[in-house]
């Protein structure tokens, strides 16, 4: 199933609501929803894309998440995956703004550590 846009949207809104206020706190630009799909342009086309992002930039703090690469990857999919992988990206968008403002790069680390072995996977990557 693929989900509209507006049903994720709702979906997203209810989702949010689960994390405690701290988590909001200097994301001036709250949690965006975009249509489009972002694939990841270091792979082969339709073979990774970015789910979300969190942005710090002169808007200011703001996650955004892509609904179209969630119907790319869960189109067949029942609605209680969807609604976990959209609780597991605002976890993940959350964990990258808490660690921005702390100062720290962790998950940075294990992201690029983890592309670098999906690069690596692809036969795209350092030997």
């Amino acid at each position: 199933m693929v989900p509209s846009y507006e049903t994720m949207g709702d979906w997203l809104e209810e989702i949010s609501q689960k994390f405690p206020d701290a988590f909001f706190e200097e994301l001036d630009g709250g949690i965006q929803l975009e249509e489009q799909a972002l694939p990841d342009p270091e792979f082969p086309p339709g073979e990774m894309y970015i789910m979300g992002e969190y942005c710090h930039d002169m808007l200011g703090r703001y996650i955004v998440l892509y609904y179209g690469s969630f119907a790319a990857l869960l189109a067949g999919e029942d609605e209680e995956t969807w609604k976990d992988e959209i609780f597991a990206t605002v976890a993940h968008e959350f964990t990258h703004h808490m660690e921005d403002t702390a100062g720290l790069h962790a998950l940075d680390d294990k992201d690029t550590e983890f592309l670098r072995q999906a690069r690596e996977a692809y036969g795209e990557g350092e030997p």
